[in-house]
């Protein structure tokens, strides 16, 4: 049984002094710590006021709405086959969706690989309060590609901005600009580093196909190929089964387009606040609340990435040589569960 953050120990308490609070220390089922950075819940209209005074899709989990999640501070490395959030380490990377996966879920109850409806909530409200482009990263080489002072140790030893290497840097390491509210208590590495697997969406034939709310944050609950759990996007945002008809869609067309029909079968990229929806097609709240259609166009970072032949497994943020195509809203579609590459990590969370 996982002990969580009930233990009184001093890692824990000199977290929480140094973070307000926003930061702790839970331990999992071996009693190995992970930093994990609290998310308080909040309604949709917090990001429009045009849009529904529910809460986010993150903070719902098997029809129960959450108070908060918690979302691992770093990038997560591997000890005794379990995923651990912890600052100064090389992110584990080369791995592949399902291993990714079985490395959080193991942890115990509560315990999860990050998931596509937690990483959108984050990246909306950091827009919302701070701003577009606001969190900064490893997106050339060890280095920001914008401000390029903004460095961080690599773990190839390498100098920052030498474009060679594997530039992964350590969890944590580079500057405040580099997390997620822009102070120390933040999520680091958003943004660049190594690309993060995602739970609870993928892309199937160019359909665009959910695990309803964060249902996903249960770790009994299957993401297999084959999984029950996988649902399709009515254009009013309506739940259906895969397959149905006029299910929204990402189309090869000129970019990617939002669509109800498949008209081109190709591995296409279009900058994020730049994705359209096609003639006769709308995009329902929905898609901007999990990430997948733009809420606002003022972002200049982040890509998104589709490949609509077979089955695609999401992931966020970038890598460390995608300069502008890296970003909080950055989305890549392209690759199945199978790939595992040195650019790919995750991140482990935690729903009670």
């Amino acid at each position: 049984m996982s002990m969580i953050i009930s233990i009184k120990d001093s890692l824990r308490q000199s977290v929480e002094a140094a973070t307000g609070g926003q930061v702790t220390v839970m331990y999992d089922d071996k009693g190995y710590p992970s930093h994990m950075c609290r998310i308080p819940m909040f309604t949709l209209d917090t990001i429009d006021p045009s849009w529904a005074a529910v809460p986010h899709p993150a903070f719902i989990v098997n029809g129960t709405t959450k108070s908060e999640i918690w979302v691992g501070q770093y990038p997560a490395v591997i000890h005794d086959s379990r995923a651990l959030s912890l600052p100064g380490r090389d992110p584990a990377a080369s791995i592949d969706f399902d291993t990714a996966d079985a490395r959080c879920s193991i942890k115990g109850a509560g315990w999860h690989l990050m998931t596509n409806a937690e990483w959108a909530a984050i990246a909306l409200l950091t827009h919302k309060q701070f701003g577009p482009d606001t969190i900064r990263g490893n997106t050339n080489y060890g280095r920001d590609y914008v401000a390029t002072f903004e460095t961080a140790p690599r773990q190839d030893g390498a100098n920052p901005g030498l474009a060679s290497g594997t530039a992964r840097t350590l969890t944590g390491a580079g500057p405040a600009s580099w997390r997620h509210n822009g102070e120390p208590s933040g999520i680091a590495d958003l943004v660049g580093n190594v690309w993060e697997w995602q739970r609870g969406m993928r892309l199937v034939d160019g359909e665009i196909q959910v695990i309803a709310d964060n249902n996903a944050a249960d770790n009994t609950l299957s993401t297999a190929a084959g999984s029950s759990a996988w649902q399709a996007i009515l254009e009013d945002g309506t739940l259906v089964a895969p397959g149905t008809a006029n299910t929204l869609k990402y189309n090869s067309d000129s970019g990617v387009k939002l669509a109800k029909v498949v008209t081109a079968t190709a591995s296409v990229n279009t900058q994020y606040k730049d994705v359209l929806a096609a003639a006769g097609t709308a995009a329902p709240d929905l898609t901007k609340a999990l990430g997948l259609f733009p809420h606002a166009t003022d972002m200049a970072r982040g890509n998104l990435y589709v490949n609509n032949a077979g089955e695609r497994l999401p992931l966020r943020g970038g890598s460390w040589h995608n300069g502008a195509l890296a970003g909080s809203f950055a989305l890549n579609l392209s690759y199945e569960r199978s790939l595992a590459l040195t650019l790919l990590g995750f991140r482990p969370a935690f729903v009670l």
